[in-house]
């Protein structure tokens, strides 16, 4: 117990934890013209090119709301922001412990840590697409609700859940290496099945409970809420989720702990 405990809080390893996520957020834009700029510019290009698609080809509509296209955009980048972040966690995770060889035959390294910091350096991305939507949703309506404050409590549940997720899949990935292009196409299907480009009030009555499957869900319809509608979070099914994925980082910490003796063998 105490091993799972140093798993999921692993104070005494935060310098690490800080020093991988920063060489990975640095390594990603050395030697570019731009620098950090891609970061804000990157997302920016693809919210123009999903709101041209989706409104103005598609001719998709969002309720009474987001009659402009930048109302329009905002709520497409609201969703997309939570995605990305889980996405770029997920995909990443399967070759965790395989980009990592010298730490994993030579050296007595904390391994568990890993999904840590690929958290902590996609909350970068996470963090910046925050300033962007407070930005973005005051020019479209001309204020910042108060419930902004509850964001940090919708998001958390994201937390657990990808670090689980990553011991999951790094583990896995490390024995099977098909696990990389099955879970590239999974979050193919998963940006779709998710409400992103729609709201959850255009699914059919009939097949909306099957979206309380996908943890994403609840926390992208209500990051939009809070953001930019003004209403307080459902603290209930916002505490459901968090138990939910708590408990997938809960088993995804032993089942990594179990088979990680066998790391070196296999890399």
């Amino acid at each position: 117990m105490s091993s799972l405990i140093s798993y999921l809080a692993p104070w005494q390893h935060a310098g690490i934890i800080r020093q991988f996520a920063s060489r990975d957020v640095h390594s990603r834009y050395r030697q570019s013209w731009l620098g950090a700029a891609w970061a804000v510019i990157t997302p920016l290009l693809m919210l123009a090119v999903y709101t041209f698609v989706f409104r103005h080809i598609f001719g998709l509509r969002w309720g009474d709301s987001g009659g402009s296209d930048l109302g329009f955009a905002v709520r497409l980048y609201a969703g997309l922001a939570v995605f990305n972040f889980f996405a770029e966690c997920v995909s990443r995770a399967p070759r965790l412990v395989l980009d990592q060889p010298h730490l994993v035959k030579k050296v007595r390294f904390p391994l568990e840590v890993l999904p840590w910091a690929s958290a902590l350096s996609a909350g970068v991305h996470l963090v910046i697409a925050l300033v962007l939507l407070l930005a973005l949703g005051a020019w479209d309506s001309g204020r910042v609700p108060p419930t902004v404050l509850a964001l940090p409590f919708v998001w958390l549940p994201m937390l657990p859940l990808v670090v689980g997720l990553g011991w999951w899949l790094a583990a896995l990935g490390t024995y099977v290496r098909d696990i990389g292009q099955l879970i590239a196409l999974a979050l193919s299907f998963l940006m779709f099945l998710s409400p992103i480009f729609y709201p959850i009030e255009a699914v059919p009555a009939a097949l909306r409970p099957w979206l309380v499957v996908n943890p994403l869900a609840p926390v992208i319809t209500q990051t939009r809420q809070v953001l930019l509608e003004g209403v307080w979070p459902a603290w209930g099914s916002l505490a459901l989720n968090f138990i939910v994925c708590v408990a997938i980082a809960v088993a995804g910490a032993a089942f990594f702990r179990k088979v990680r003796s066998g790391f070196p063998d296999v890399v």
